[in-house]
């Protein structure tokens, strides 16, 4: 199915004034937290409980794109500059649940999509492939910058999400404006995964074994919400996140996919699954690690539970303007959700890099 839009009323001279705009709102929106460097996590989480909390989006849409149908949500004026927000696994949209407000307020149009496997997203076809690999995503996000007639875009994503940005960053500069990546590049290739790690880096992709069996697989499926549940206290430990906070986001793990493309994911990243030959040409650049010319903030939460990369290694990897965040007073994995404002204000910070 087609979009459904609500029809609003257009301001013919947000464009010319989007500038101003975005700066007297930031202002007063992120005055307490300054630009959330390294010195500004405590006073985000202050800020944080002085702002209304968002436990839903303004509009949710679905659209058909590539071999999808999308489910996303929408906020913000329709004419104003794009922002895509990816979220990561397991989590969901709700990840920019408080972030989506602040920039909506500040004159974007933002679009936050279910990817493959999650929420209202479903595959038009039975015929295809629950391929959960690197460049299938991303290309399911230039399908709906397609579907949506948005050229090019600031986006912005953390995990699942965050690897997306980055690839598209780098093989479709044209459409991306400026990246927001938490923990940085995140581009991967099957034949660099083949090469083992020191034993306790190991440790912390526990499940990506786990995963490779059919214990695994069996595992997850019976057990999805109590395994997801598990995976954000790891990651998160200092988020004292409460059930119905989970429970929103856990809806969207009912997909009929969601368990197909969570295991073909981590499989085909060790070798272990095959993913479809009309990507390979794409894996292909992706395995070269190519740099990111595009504007981007990378971003990192002070008490990440989950495996990440130290910011001086993929630093060189952004031949662009570049700037890094860290994000402290206990910020997890999840940062968009437990620092709503610091993401929201790195998205608007880049978009003027």
């Amino acid at each position: 199915m087609n979009a459904v839009r609500i029809p609003e009323r257009i301001d013919h001279q947000r464009r010319h004034l989007f500038g101003v705009a975005a700066a007297t709102v930031a202002a007063a929106q992120f005055g307490a937290i300054g630009i959330a460097r390294a010195q500004g996590g405590g006073a985000e989480r202050t800020a944080s409980r002085t702002l209304k909390s968002h436990v839903s989006f303004s509009s949710m849409k679905q659209t058909d794109a590539g071999p999808l149908s999308v489910g996303y949500a929408e906020s913000g004026p329709a004419d104003g500059p794009p922002v895509v927000l990816l979220h990561g696994w397991p989590y969901d949209i709700y990840s920019y649940v408080g972030v989506a407000p602040l920039l909506a307020d500040a004159g974007y149009r933002v679009i936050v999509p279910y990817l493959r496997g999650y929420g209202s997203t479903r595959f038009l076809s039975d015929a295809t492939p629950r391929n959960g690999q690197q460049a299938a995503l991303a290309c399911d996000i230039v399908d709906l910058m397609d579907a949506l007639k948005i050229q090019k875009a600031v986006i912005a994503g953390y995990d699942w999400g965050a690897r997306t940005a980055n690839i598209i960053a780098a093989l479709w500069p044209q459409r991306c404006k400026a990246m927001v990546s938490v923990s940085g590049y995140l581009i991967g290739s099957q034949a660099a995964n083949r090469a083992p790690l020191p034993p306790k880096a190991e440790l912390q992709w526990w499940y990506q074994y786990y995963f490779a069996t059919e214990r695994g697989r069996a595992g997850y499926e019976k057990y999805t919400r109590d395994f997801a549940r598990l995976i954000w206290e790891l990651a998160s430990p200092k988020w004292a996140f409460d059930d119905a906070t989970f429970e929103r986001s856990a809806a969207a793990f009912g997909n009929p996919d969601h368990v197909a493309i969570s295991i073909h994911n981590y499989r085909w990243r060790l070798g272990l699954a095959s993913g479809e030959a009309k990507y390979d040409d794409l894996e292909k650049k992706l395995a070269t690690f190519p740099e990111i010319g595009v504007p981007t903030i990378t971003m990192e939460g002070d008490a990440n539970g989950a495996p990440h990369p130290d910011p001086a290694t993929y630093a060189k990897k952004f031949s662009g303007k570049y700037e890094h965040r860290l994000i402290s007073g206990g910020i997890g994995h999840n940062l968009p959700q437990e620092a709503p404002q610091a993401f929201a204000r790195a998205v608007i910070d880049v978009d003027k890099l």
